[in-house]
């Protein structure tokens, strides 16, 4: 069985579980704590729209009394961040983000915790990628002195860092001149374009991105460098979140809970069901049958992971990430590292094995 294969068939029997789980208890009312949210504003993503297809969310959502989901497309247009910022001002409730970046706006000051991780990442998750043509380039060595150019707040920069960094080539940084020119490019269809045109030698993606994703079945691009299985992005600084603002959370934890049981149903439904699921995820998203289809099945796609249900391993995910990136050079953790005590808060247990809006039994 490839590895591929057995990622889906274990990402399916872990949803499988969970879902079988919470069937078996009996529906737990809304507590005297909790607030009726008569609506709420979601990230329209392929996990998304079938969850708002096959009812899922209804049904979740329904028996706590919020009527109405709104799923907010962000837009090629829009930078990479810009859900943190949605989750901050109340545009959007619950957003999504690799472990990387959340932890990162949490340290430059967004009062949100995480709802939500997912299993450890995989070398295919973030690649290096440069253009297919450029036969200058066809290892990560060769990127000394070439322009690489990504979001700095993202796993386009976790993932290369950690690379580099372990090739002897480490990014530029604001405080030193690296081996490798580093730009900061927010916008995902300009840091390929500028890879496409020449501007740039290399950037860093998720494949399963609608913005890359057609570059790279087109061709245009190749992979160079892919992070190491036993490294610090695939175990712990590619994990995925779900991050909410802690307001929020203590104001609706039954809302939060129904928008985490509403995903692993969708998770499991999708798995078994690819061919109806890549349909769904065509018609409501815009893109070709064989697009959707790859984002649900690459080996590198993210939002059809397995949760980590341990709120102690995620908590120690961030821990290890935070320690090895200053160690390296990480400029922004180097100046706003966060604490023991603020890490294990930003890791909201109630809603991980054991916690009182736990899915996982």
């Amino acid at each position: 069985m490839s590895n591929q294969r057995k990622g889906i068939a274990g990402r399916r029997n872990i949803a499988t579980a969970v879902l079988a789980g919470a069937m078996l208890l009996p529906l737990a009312p809304a507590t005297a704590a909790s607030e009726a949210l008569p609506a709420i504003n979601l990230q329209l993503s392929p996990w998304s729209v079938i969850a708002r297809d096959k009812g899922f969310f209804k049904e979740e959502f329904d028996k706590i009394g919020t009527t109405r989901v709104n799923l907010i497309a962000s837009g090629a247009a829009d930078l990479l961040g810009a859900e943190a910022a949605a989750v901050n001002n109340g545009a959007i409730a619950i957003a999504q983000r690799m472990i990387y970046p959340a932890t990162v706006h949490r340290a430059n000051g967004l009062d949100g915790v995480v709802v939500w991780a997912s299993e450890p990442s995989n070398r295919y998750r973030a690649p290096i990628l440069t253009r297919a043509d450029d036969d200058s380039i066809k290892t990560v060595a060769d990127l000394d002195g070439k322009k690489f150019g990504s979001s700095r707040i993202s796993c386009y920069w976790s993932s290369p860092f950690e690379q580099l960094n372990k090739a002897g080539l480490p990014l530029d940084s604001r405080e030193k001149q690296g081996r490798v020119r580093y730009e900061s490019i927010d916008n995902g269809v300009v840091a390929i374009s500028a890879v496409l045109s020449g501007a740039t030698d290399a950037t860093t993606a998720h494949l399963a991105a609608t913005q890359f994703t057609g570059a790279w079945l087109s061709g245009k691009l190749k992979v160079i460098g892919q992070s190491p299985d036993d490294g610090v992005y695939v175990n712990h600084a590619g994990r995925v979140t779900y991050f909410a603002r802690r307001e929020f959370v203590n104001k609706y934890p039954e809302v939060v809970k129904a928008f985490l049981a509403a995903r692993e149903r969708t998770l499991a439904w999708t798995l078994d069901n690819v061919d109806e699921a890549a349909k769904i995820v065509a018609r409501e998203t815009r893109v070709p049958v064989e697009v959707a289809k790859f984002q649900i099945t690459h080996a590198g796609q993210w939002e059809f992971m397995a949760g980590e249900p341990n709120a102690e391993r995620a908590r120690n995910a961030i821990k290890t990430f935070q320690e090895w990136h200053i160690a390296n050079g990480d400029d922004i953790l180097s100046e706003r590292r966060l604490s023991e005590a603020q890490i294990n808060a930003f890791i909201d247990e109630r809603f991980f094995v054991g916690g009182q809006y736990s899915i996982y039994r």
